[in-house]
């Protein structure tokens, strides 16, 4: 459970930079607040777990003869996907990307921080053994 919190906030502070910090033109948020961010992240939890496996099976040859390149435009698909989904929850839990390359942008920065923050709390993150 204690990971599951850890994941969402991880997710929470990606999601924060690549949207909620303005640092990418094209970008959109909803009224920004500390709950809007958990909710989106909850939101960019689900949609990474049920969507993406799904995505990279059915597109595994092109990102097989892409060498790994077409999992961004997975990325910001799962990405585009998160904002469209918070839009419709209601109010304040979305964000508009108005650009492809906003949206692969934003990805990439989600990709980037998300994996430095894994990497901070990689012993937090790992599977306990039950003894």
């Amino acid at each position: 459970m204690n990971r599951l919190i850890l994941r969402l906030a991880i997710n929470a502070v990606a999601l924060y930079l690549a949207v909620g910090t303005g640092w990418i033109q094209g970008i959109q948020a909803q009224p920004q607040t500390w709950w809007a961010y958990l909710v989106m992240a909850l939101i960019f939890t689900v949609v990474n777990a049920l969507v993406k496996p799904l995505l990279k099976l059915l597109t595994c040859p092109l990102i097989l003869l892409t060498l790994g390149l077409f999992t961004l435009i997975i990325n910001a698909a799962l990405f585009w996907l998160t904002g469209l989904v918070g839009t419709w929850i209601g109010s304040g839990y979305g964000y508009r990307i108005e650009s492809f390359w906003a949206g692969l942008l934003g990805a990439l920065l989600v990709s980037i921080v998300n994996g430095a923050l894994t990497l901070v709390f990689r012993e937090e993150l790992k599977p306990r053994r039950k003894s």
